[in-house]
């Protein structure tokens, strides 16, 4: 199994090998096509997913156009933390930007895993926090920060500068694609 999913965990938590490859065989491996959605409005997030490799984007539309709210690249997970917990319809899309190899766990086997495992409820409050303080920083962001700002901030993050289309960009830092060219320019002046 995935030696990223591994060090996922124990970044979190850190376990006992026999215990580790336990909680990870759980997992099932699947690959995505670019474009595949994993999840799509209307239906309930079922599924902890770990991206062994390629890029996820989760997004929803306003008044038909497509705005996203986070990225999952290599070696980093991709839930809709909301639809998932409260086990709700989501309004958000979960899709493959490009070929895609995830690991996913249920949440049912989440759930036993819990009972037989009870690590694993310390790692999943410390992965809901950290992913509870990302959306946080990035909601404050977007109401307080320029769009120029919201930019510069992204050139600090060069994996998804490389790997995210401008126009899926844009969206995120909450511009148009032609705003986005605009403020690209104005920098390199």
């Amino acid at each position: 199994m995935s030696a990223e999913l591994k060090k996922f965990f124990n970044d979190y938590v850190p376990l006992p090998d026999a215990e580790l490859d336990d909680i990870v065989s759980k997992f099932k491996k699947k690959k995505i096509k670019k474009n595949e959605f994993l999840l799509m409005q209307g239906e309930v997030c079922k599924d902890l997913i770990f991206v062994q490799n390629g890029c996820l984007r989760l997004y929803y539309l306003q008044e038909e156009v497509e705005v996203s709210v986070w990225f999952a690249l290599k070696h980093s997970s991709a839930i809709e933390i909301y639809s998932f917990i409260s086990e709700t319809p989501t309004n958000n899309y979960l899709q493959a930007i490009e070929d895609s190899e995830i690991f996913y766990l249920p949440k049912t086997e989440l759930n036993k895993l819990y009972q037989s495992h009870p690590k694993m409820q310390e790692m999943m409050r410390k992965f809901w926090e950290d992913v509870i303080l990302h959306l946080l920083e990035r909601f404050t962001a977007l109401q307080r920060d320029s769009a120029e700002q919201r930019y510069l901030d992204l050139l600090n993050k060069p994996e998804l500068l490389q790997t995210i289309p401008q126009k899926y960009l844009a969206s995120f830092i909450g511009v148009t694609p032609t705003s986005l060219s605009r403020i690209k320019k104005n920098i390199t002046k």
